[in-house]
């Protein structure tokens, strides 16, 4: 069986893969130097097709005390996913998601509240295997300030409505920029603060697209 998709991009210590395929778990072998810090970040659509693939890197992830992160991606993988996505929950160490997707996860937890700040509490003090790195949870929510833990709120970039142009994207943009901030070991608040610029640059712009020269500082 062959990989229908595969994308692989490295950045620094830094490896966001997205792949549409069932046999990575099987393809996946650590490379020579990947037991130093090191960040493995996975889309939730993954676990609608290779489960078992994720599962062991996070588990290597977990065992070499390297940054694991997941983003939920989409409330259905809450929904039909759970059992998998719960799975893999304890090995992560950086959830990303947005108000949405926060508020189905919680639903089908049975927290019963729609809190996005107590979400994010209760979703920081689930079980976790690596008892070295505390648990982030960041929750975006659109033109509001976006979540994290310890509970925090960080305000948005400004944007006037006439400016925006296209929010494909612009979840997977804050991702990026939170990701290109931390494996550079920068606190949370400037992790957020490059988030919420790659966003906002991304949704003044048609399809997922940067300028040449980002002016982010």
């Amino acid at each position: 069986f062959l990989p229908r998709f595969i994308t692989a991009s490295l950045f620094s210590r830094c490896t966001k893969i997205t792949f549409f395929g069932k046999r990575l778990q099987d393809m996946w072998v650590p490379r020579e130097g990947w037991t130093h810090d090191f960040i493995l970040c996975f889309q939730g659509f993954f676990l609608t097709v290779s489960p078992e693939s994720i599962l062991k890197v996070a588990k290597h992830a977990s065992d070499h005390n390297k940054t694991f992160g997941l983003n939920l991606s989409a409330p259905f993988i809450s929904q039909f996913f759970k059992d998998p996505l719960m799975k893999v929950l304890p090995y992560v160490d950086v959830l990303f998601g947005n108000e949405t997707e926060a508020a189905t996860f919680a639903r089908e937890q049975g927290f019963e509240t729609e809190d996005i700040e107590e979400i994010a509490k209760r979703v920081q003090n689930l079980p976790k295997v690596n008892k070295n790195r505390q648990r982030v949870v960041v929750f975006t929510q659109g033109s509001e300030d976006t979540v994290a833990t310890v509970v925090t709120r960080f305000p948005v970039v400004d944007i006037d409505q006439r400016d925006i142009v296209d929010t494909n994207g612009a979840g997977d943009a804050f991702v990026g920029g939170f990701l290109s901030e931390l494996v550079q070991d920068k606190p949370l608040e400037q992790c957020i603060r490059a988030g919420h610029y790659a966003a906002n640059t991304i949704i003044r712009r048609s399809g997922c697209t940067f300028p040449d020269k980002p002016d982010f500082q």
